[in-house]
C-alpha cells in the first residue's frame, strides 16, 4: 500500500538480486514522495500549504513544486474541469453512506475553488494559495507522478523492461520476455459476470495509461448514480461516460487527464486528445466505446469487435 492504493512492481531482469534492490528502491522513492504529497499527513509539504493559505508562501521540495505545476498544466488545457483546489467541495460528498450535500452548501464551497488561486515562485522553490480556505489535494494527479519516478528509480538501478502500478496508473517500459509490448487490460464499467470484467487489453511500451471511471466509489439514489468525480463548474458528479483511458508518454499526465476528460465529456476530450496527440479509450453512457485513431491497431476487444 502506497499513496493509499494497492500498489505493485514488475520488473524483467537476468539477475534476482538487481531486481530485488531497484524495486526496493523503486518503493522507497514511492513511499518518499507520499510524505511529501499526502493531503492527510499533518508534516506533508501539501498540508504545510494548505496550513498557510492566505498568509505566506511555503518553500517545498523540486517534486512538489513539478507536480503542482503539471496539475495547472492540465488545468489550463481543459478548461479548469482537472482542478486540485477541488477537496472543500469534494470533502462534502459522502459515498460510503450515499449522501448527497446541501446545494447551497457546495455553492458556498465553489468559492474557495479554483486553479488561479495557486502561485508558483519556481526561482525561490514556493507554493502560496491567495486565499484563506483554499487547499489542494494532489490525489488526481499523484498517482500517475509516483509512477513516473518508480520508473526512474528502476532505471536508475540498471532496469531495463518493467511496470509501476499504482492503483491502476500504470507506467510501463521496455518489452517483455519474448520481445512483446505489455498488455494492460481495460475494465468493464457495467459488467455483469466474471467473465466479462475486461472489455479490452491495449499493447503499451513506454508509455502510461489511465482510467478513471464512474464504478469505484458511487451510490445510487433515485436512480440516479452519484459518483466521485466531480465537475469543478458545478460541484455535482459529471455524466455523459462511464469511463475514460488515456495512453500517453508519463503517468502524471495519463492520471490527470483521464479524470479532467471524463468531465469534460465526449467530444471536447476527443479534441484534447487530438490536441495533446494522446490516444484515449472512452466508454460513454450508453456503454458505446470510442477509440482514437491511434489506439486502433494497439487494442483488441474481448468480444471480438
Amino acid at each position: 500500500m502506497v499513496m493509499g492504493t494497492v500498489t505493485s512492481i514488475t520488473v524483467v531482469s537476468d539477475s534476482e538480486t538487481r531486481a530485488k534492490t531497484a524495486i526496493g528502491n523503486a518503493f522507497k522513492e514511492m513511499e518518499r514522495l507520499e510524505g511529501l504529497l499526502n493531503y492527510f499527513c499533518d508534516y506533508s509539504e501539501v498540508t504545510m500549504i494548505n496550513k498557510n493559505a492566505g498568509i505566506e508562501p511555503v518553500v517545498v521540495s523540486g517534486e512538489t513544486l513539478e507536480v503542482i505545476e503539471r496539475a495547472i498544466y492540465v488545468s489550463k488545457k481543459t478548461d479548469g474541469s482537472f482542478d486540485i483546489t477541488m477537496g472543500p467541495v469534494i470533502s462534502l460528498w459522502d459515498f460510503r453512506n450515499g449522501v448527497i450535500p446541501d446545494g447551497e452548501v457546495i455553492k458556498e464551497k465553489l468559492r474557495l475553488v479554483g486553479y488561479e488561486n495557486i502561485i508558483i515562485n519556481r526561482e525561490e522553490s514556493t507554493v502560496f494559495l491567495k486565499k484563506s480556505g483554499v487547499e489542494i489535494n494532489l490525489g488526481g494527479i499523484a498517482k500517475g507522478f509516483a509512477a513516473d519516478k518508480a520508473v526512474d528509480a528502476l532505471k536508475n538501478h540498471g532496469i531495463a523492461a518493467g511496470l509501476a502500478s499504482v492503483g491502476g496508473d500504470i507506467r510501463a517500459f521496455g518489452i517483455r520476455p519474448g520481445g512483446e509490448p505489455w498488455r494492460i487490460g481495460i475494465e468493464n464499467p457495467r459488467p455483469t459476470s466474471v467473465r466479462d470484467r475486461i472489455i479490452a487489453v491495449v499493447d503499451v511500451s513506454d508509455m502510461a495509461i489511465s482510467t478513471s471511471g464512474d464504478y469505484h466509489r458511487f451510490f445510487i439514489k433515485n436512480d440516479r448514480r452519484y459518483h466521485h468525480l466531480i465537475d469543478p463548474r458545478t460541484g455535482f458528479p459529471a455524466c455523459g461516460l462511464q469511463s475514460v483511458t488515456v495512453i500517453a508518454r508519463y503517468g502524471v499526465f495519463t492520471d490527470a487527464f483521464a479524470t479532467a476528460i471524463f468531465i469534460l465529456g465526449l467530444q471536447k476530450g476527443m479534441d484534447v486528445l487530438s490536441e495533446l496527440e494522446f490516444d484515449g479509450v472512452m466508454v460513454d453512457k450508453h456503454g458505446e466505446i470510442h477509440i482514437t485513431e491511434g489506439v486502433k491497431e494497439k487494442i483488441e476487444f474481448m468480444d471480438g469487435g
